[in-house]
């Protein structure tokens, strides 16, 4: 699939959640709540993982496995963005020690921090890149040691080619971005982006788990069924079961008279 066949298909797939306006209005009331919008995020794992072999959203069940999934989603995302939010934590604190500070060596402190700004802002967008398709590999093997895979990640983004995964992202950001301005509308912005919040989690679910099965296609696609295999022979010399011909009880091979009816046979 192209870019567009991909973002298409996660689009509609995303608008089928509106068919179900009980599941939505759901997701939207958890996706409000602290902590426990994790389980919206575990709704996402959901559809990552039925990805491509599901065409329709996911049912709203098992909540408790549901919100497991998404806390494992927020960790990694945490220990990956540990060193850049650092980095950029003690930037922004740098910086403001040496803008209103008092002496010779606080320039030197305001540079120090912004070089540790840009550094962690650059350090964010390259794990970024990475991260995305690790949560997908994550989910896709059922293993959270898998989001750590870096090898086994990095190939996966290589068959997906580099130039399309990188434009994939910048599709994603754009489509962010878009989602946070109409956010930001006044008076009712609020009320949209409560709407559009579990939509977009759902349509970038599911375009991150197309774009990964261009480089696993049997991601989330259950194994054929076993071929048909035939009964076996009949065993040469086995005993054949006898009927009465009178009654119809079945009757040792040998015997000359039935022993319920007693006719001959």
């Amino acid at each position: 699939m192209d870019l567009s066949q991909i973002v298409g298909n996660a689009f509609e797939y995303a608008k089928k959640l509106f068919s179900d306006l009980g599941r939505l209005a759901i997701l939207i009331v958890l996706d409000i709540i602290p902590i426990v919008n994790l389980i919206v995020m575990g709704y996402m794992t959901r559809v990552v993982r039925d990805t491509p072999v599901s065409a329709e959203p996911p049912p709203l069940r098992d909540y408790g496995d549901m919100f497991i999934q998404g806390l494992k989603v927020a960790i990694v995302g945490i220990v990956y963005m540990l060193v850049p939010m650092i980095l950029i934590a003690l930037g922004f604190g740098a910086f403001i020690f040496g803008a209103f500070g008092m002496g010779m060596f606080f320039p030197a402190f305001g540079a120090l921090g912004i070089g540790l700004f840009i550094v962690g802002i650059i350090l964010a967008i390259g794990i970024a890149i990475i991260m995305a398709m690790a949560i997908v590999h994550m989910v896709k093997n059922n293993s959270f040691g898998k989001a750590f895979a870096i090898g086994e990640i990095l190939g996966i983004i290589g068959k997906i080619g580099w130039g399309k995964y990188i434009l994939w992202l910048i599709i994603m950001f754009i489509i962010a971005v878009v989602v946070v301005a109409i956010g930001s509308i006044p008076w009712i912005g609020w009320l949209i982006s409560l709407v559009i919040g579990p939509v977009f989690l759902v349509f970038f679910g599911r375009s991150a788990a197309l774009i990964y099965s261009e480089a696993v296609p049997t991601a989330g696609v259950p194994p054929p069924p076993p071929a048909y295999a035939p009964p076996p022979p009949p065993i040469v010399g086995a005993p054949v079961a006898k009927f009465c011909v009178h009654c119809g009880a079945q009757i040792a091979p040998e015997a000359v008279f039935c022993p319920k009816c007693g006719g001959r046979q």
